[in-house]
């Protein structure tokens, strides 16, 4: 079967610092794939550089069976790769409703106006706190507001895979549960994930498989328990972070 996603020999940076060296990567269709590592790793540069943010130096990425490596961000949106950045990233002078409503942008031309107004009302159910504010400004929300607003917008644009940076980042534990959560929920029904983040402990604990990233490069590989049961992993980057989910 051929990877969603498949990654290979792929360097890039900024400017004249390389950050990423010879990464291999795939992903099958419906896995949850947690990309853990350090600070400065490079583990946001590689998302930047799946979603057509940054330009690689060399080697190559496919998605769906197709080179992507020369698109555009916009282009490899539209193929159903979503990419939900660090730091949120609401519009935040639309209301929350539409930041929910831009979400659909990348769906087919033509989609039946009415099945989107219908999703947008399924996570209006899905998250409360959002249904509240839907016709507040994003930008008046709260962090925690903004990231589970950040996640839905991705979530209605039907992503054939969906990449997330560092979610909990800065969020109270009861709103990491909630975004925690809602991606179980969407892995149960199907949904292909790769998710970077800090909580490296709580991210094995919910996906299939893992890969760590160090200096730029991929360093270890394997199923999410096998690295959670690793040693070598267990010091250098789960420490005290002992939050499961699922």
């Amino acid at each position: 079967m051929t990877p969603i996603l498949e990654i290979s020999g792929l360097a890039a940076g900024y400017g004249s610092a390389m950050i990423l060296r010879g990464i291999d990567l795939a992903i099958d269709e419906g896995e949850f794939v947690a990309l853990v590592g350090s600070n400065g790793a490079g583990k946001s540069t590689l998302l930047r550089t799946i979603s057509g943010l940054i330009s690689p130096r060399s080697g190559a990425i496919k998605f769906l069976g197709r080179p992507i490596h020369r698109l555009s961000a916009e282009r490899i949106a539209r193929l159903g790769l979503l990419h939900v950045p660090e730091g949120r990233h609401v519009f935040p002078d639309q209301t929350t409703e539409d930041n929910l409503y831009l979400g659909a942008y990348c769906r087919v031309n033509g989609i039946d106006r009415k099945k989107i107004r219908g999703d947008v009302e399924t996570f209006f159910e899905r998250f409360p706190q959002l249904a509240e504010r839907r016709k507040s400004l994003a930008g008046v929300l709260s962090g925690g507001e903004q990231q589970i607003l950040a996640i839905a917008r991705a979530l209605i644009g039907r992503p054939r895979l969906l990449m997330l940076d560092e979610p909990s980042l800065g969020l109270a534990p009861a709103i990491i549960d909630v975004v925690f959560q809602s991606l179980v929920e969407e892995h149960r029904k199907g949904m292909t994930i790769l998710l970077v983040e800090q909580l490296a402990y709580a991210a094995l604990s919910i996906a299939d498989r893992g890969y760590v990233l160090n200096r730029g490069s991929i360093v270890l590989r394997g199923a999410s328990q096998t690295l959670l049961n690793n040693t070598e992993v267990r010091r250098a980057y789960l420490g005290e972070d002992r939050r499961a989910f699922g």
